[in-house]
C-alpha cells in the first residue's frame, strides 16, 4: 500500500493532535480491533466495491480525511474500483456558520446527518474541489463522507471549520459550566474553576463579579485561555456572585454560568462616628453622634484632656447615646470620643474629640410669688417663674410643717403643681427650688403653708360631662335630691399635674356651669359641692375636655366676599370668600350663604371651603348673603351682601 510521504497508519498511532479552525483537539489514535473510535476521529472502513456493499474489508479510526492512494488502499481492497467511508458524530456546541471543504480525484459525497450537502461523483483524473457553507443548529451532528476511486490515483481531503468572521457568526458560544469557586480567608482570593467550553471556535473566557443583592456585573479578568482564574476581594465581608462567560473568536459572548457565591471575611473598620457631641443636662452629660453603618455597638471614652488619656466609660452600646451620671461629670471639664465596633469585632478609629465645657456651677435665680390653695383634691401650689433663662425644671419640697420630705423633691416643668397625696387635716409647708441644665439649684422659695381640708359629708356631683361651644364649655352633673347642698364650686387645670384653681361657681338647684373662659387644647375639671358651712365635698370624677378653639363671647364679623363669576343657567355663580381681617387666625367651620332674587333661591347653605358655587335658574338680578361659622356651629350676626346680575 502506497501512502504519502511522512502519514502514520491510523490503527498503529498512539496519539494525534488534530489542528482545526477554533481550536487543538487531542485524541487517542484507536486500534482497528477496537469497538469504536473516540470522537471527533473518524470511524473508516474500506469496501472492495464502489457501492458500499457488503462487510468492510478494514475498519479504523482516522483523525482526518487526507488521502492519496496509487495502489491498493488495504488488504483485500483492489487498487481500482474500491470506496471508503469515514463517519463522525460530535458536538458543535451552540453551532453556527461553517464550512465542508472536499478535495480530490474521483467520486465524492458530503453529508450531514443524512443529508447530502456535496456531490462530486464521477470519474477524474484531475483534483476538483467544492465548498458549501452552512449554519448547523446547536449539539451533535454527524458528518459521513463517501469516496469512490474506479480507477487510477486515488486522492481525497475533507475538512470543516467554523466561520469565525464577526460579519457572519452572530451566535453566542454555549455557558460554561461545572463552575465552582473555593474562598481562601487567609488571602481573602476566590479561586474559580470551569469545564471547558465544547465550542470549536472558542477564543477564551471572561470572568465577571457583582456584590450579592445588585444587578451590575463587572469584568475582573482578562480574556482567559485556561478554565481557572484566581480573583482578590477585599476583606469586607461582603458577599459577592461569580459567573463565567465563554467568548469565541466573532467576538460573541455567551450567557453567564451558574453564579458562584463568596462572602468574604471581613478585616474592615466601621467608619468613625461623626457629629460626636457632649451636652450638659441635670445630674449627666449627655453625649450623642450619628450612627455607623454596618456598627454593632459603641464605646465611649473620656479624658481630663482633649488630648487624653482617654479611658473607657461605656462599652457595648447599640445606639447612638449616652448619659455620663458618674458623680463627677458635672463637677469639672470632660472630653469625650466614641468608636464604633461592627459585628466582626473590627474597631473604628475614635471621633472626633467633643468637649462638655466648664461645667456651670452656678444655681437660678429663686422663683417668688409661691401660693398656696387647700382642696379637696389636695394642695395647689403656683409660683412665678424664675427670672434666670436656664432653668430647666423646678423641685417641689413639701413635708408635714415641721418635718422633712420624707421621698424627695417632686420635679415639676411647669410654674404649678398640686399634690395629690398630702394628708387632709395635716399642715403642710412646702418651697421650690429652681433646677438648671447642670443641676445647680436656686435657693428655696419663702415657705408657704396649708392645710388640705377634710371633705363634707355631702356626696360629691355624679356623672360629669362636658360639651364645648363656641361660646363656653357646658360642665353638667346629677347630684341626689335632699343631701343638704347649698352649691357647687367647679376647678379647673390645663397640666395633668398642674394646680387646680377655681373656675366658678353655681348655686344649689343647678346641676350644669358654663365656663365662658374655657382654654383652646385640653382642659382638665373636676366639680364639688358645698355644705351649709362652706365645706367642699369630696371632688367629682375628673373630666377632660378638648376645645379647638378658645370660648369666645360674640361671634365672628362680617366675612369678605368677592364676585368671580356671576354665572349663568348652564355654569355657576362664583364667590370667593375669607374671613374678616379681624379674624385672621380664627379658626372656622365654614360659611352658611343663601341667593335669591329673579335668578332663583339657593335656600341656606353651608360651604366649608373659601368658594360658594351654584348654578342659577333664571337670569336676572340677585343677592347674595354671607356670614362666617364658628368652629362649634355658631353664626356671626353680621354678614355680607353682594348684588348680580345673571345673564343667559
Amino acid at each position: 500500500m502506497t501512502r504519502r510521504p511522512g502519514r502514520t497508519p491510523i490503527a498503529t498511532a498512539t496519539t494525534v493532535v488534530l489542528a482545526t479552525a477554533g481550536g487543538l483537539l487531542t485524541t487517542a489514535a484507536t486500534p482497528a480491533s477496537a469497538a469504536g473510535c473516540t470522537s471527533p476521529t473518524y470511524t473508516r472502513q474500506f469496501f472492495a466495491n464502489t457501492t458500499f456493499s457488503g462487510t468492510p474489508k478494514r475498519t479504523d479510526c482516522d483523525a482526518g480525511v487526507d488521502e492519496y492512494w496509487s495502489g491498493s488502499p488495504a488488504t483485500g481492497v483492489p487498487a481500482d474500483n474500491f470506496s471508503v467511508r469515514w463517519t463522525v458524530t460530535r458536538d458543535f456546541g451552540s453551532g453556527g456558520p461553517f464550512s465542508l471543504a472536499v478535495r480530490g480525484q474521483d467520486g465524492m459525497r458530503v453529508y450531514l446527518d443524512g443529508y447530502r450537502k456535496i456531490d462530486l461523483w464521477k470519474g477524474t483524473s484531475t483534483t476538483v474541489s467544492k465548498t458549501v457553507n452552512l449554519n448547523l443548529p446547536a449539539g451533535k451532528h454527524t458528518l459521513r463522507v463517501d469516496y469512490v476511486n474506479w480507477s487510477g490515483v486515488a486522492a481525497v481531503k475533507f475538512g470543516y471549520a467554523p466561520i469565525t468572521s464577526a460579519t457572519y457568526d452572530k451566535v453566542k458560544p454555549l455557558a460554561p459550566t461545572g463552575a465552582a469557586v473555593a474562598y481562601d480567608a487567609a488571602t481573602s482570593k476566590a479561586k474559580l474553576t470551569w469545564a471547558r467550553n465544547r465550542e470549536m471556535d472558542l477564543a477564551g473566557y471572561r470572568v465577571y463579579v457583582r456584590v450579592q443583592g445588585t444587578s451590575t456585573w463587572r469584568l475582573v479578568s482578562p480574556l482567559l485561555t485556561t478554565t481557572t482564574f484566581t480573583h482578590y476581594l477585599a476583606p469586607t465581608g461582603t458577599g459577592y456572585a461569580y459567573e463565567v462567560r465563554a467568548v469565541d473568536k466573532a467576538g460573541n459572548e455567551s450567557a453567564g454560568s451558574a453564579d458562584q457565591y463568596v462572602t468574604t471575611v471581613d478585616r474592615t473598620a466601621p467608619a468613625a462616628p461623626a457629629g460626636v457631641s457632649a451636652l450638659r443636662a441635670p445630674g449627666a452629660v449627655q453625649v450623642r453622634w450619628q450612627a455607623v453603618a454596618g456598627a454593632a455597638s459603641y464605646r465611649v471614652e473620656r479624658a481630663a484632656a482633649a488630648a487624653g488619656p482617654f479611658n473607657v466609660l461605656a462599652s457595648g452600646l447599640t445606639g447612638p447615646s449616652y448619659d455620663d451620671r458618674s458623680s463627677d461629670a458635672g463637677r469639672q471639664r470632660w472630653y469625650y470620643r466614641v468608636l464604633a465596633r461592627d459585628a466582626a469585632g473590627n474597631t473604628s478609629a475614635p471621633s472626633a474629640v467633643a468637649d462638655a465645657g466648664e461645667p456651670d456651677l452656678t444655681g437660678p435665680v429663686a422663683v417668688t410669688g409661691l401660693t398656696a390653695l387647700g382642696t379637696t383634691a389636695g394642695n395647689a401650689l403656683a409660683w412665678q417663674a424664675s427670672s434666670s433663662t436656664d432653668v430647666h425644671h423646678y423641685e417641689v419640697w413639701g413635708a408635714p410643717t415641721g418635718q422633712q420630705d420624707p421621698d424627695g423633691p417632686q420635679p415639676v416643668f411647669g410654674t404649678s403643681y398640686t399634690d395629690p397625696v398630702a394628708d387632709a387635716g395635716v399642715p403642710f409647708t412646702y418651697t421650690v427650688v429652681a433646677v438648671d441644665a447642670f443641676g445647680n439649684a436656686s435657693p428655696a422659695a419663702p415657705t408657704v403653708a396649708v392645710t388640705r381640708p377634710v371633705p363634707s359629708a355631702v356626696p360629691a356631683p355624679a356623672g360629669l360631662q362636658g360639651t364645648p361651644a363656641d361660646a363656653f364649655t357646658t360642665l353638667a352633673w346629677t347630684v341626689p335630691d335632699g343631701t343638704g347642698v347649698t352649691g357647687f364650686r367647679v376647678y379647673r387645670r390645663t397640666d395633668p399635674n398642674g394646680a387646680w384653681t377655681p373656675a366658678g361657681s353655681a348655686d344649689a338647684s343647678a346641676t350644669s356651669y358654663q365656663d365662658t373662659s374655657a382654654p383652646k387644647g385640653t382642659a382638665y375639671y373636676y366639680v364639688v359641692a358645698v355644705d351649709g358651712t362652706g365645706a367642699e365635698s369630696v371632688p367629682s370624677g375628673p373630666l377632660t375636655v378638648d376645645r379647638l378653639t378658645p370660648a369666645t363671647a360674640t361671634g365672628p364679623a362680617a366675612p369678605r366676599a368677592k364676585l368671580v363669576s356671576s354665572g349663568g343657567t348652564r355654569y355657576p355663580v362664583q364667590v370667593g370668600l375669607a374671613p374678616a381681617v379681624e379674624d385672621a387666625g380664627r379658626l372656622l367651620k365654614g360659611y352658611s350663604w343663601t341667593i335669591d332674587g329673579a335668578c332663583g333661591s339657593s335656600g341656606t347653605r353651608l360651604t366649608t371651603t373659601d368658594l360658594i358655587e351654584w348654578i342659577p335658574q333664571y337670569t336676572g338680578p340677585c343677592m347674595v348673603t354671607v356670614h362666617a361659622v364658628d368652629a362649634y356651629g355658631r353664626v356671626g350676626e353680621q354678614g355680607t351682601s353682594l348684588e348680580f346680575m345673571v345673564q343667559r
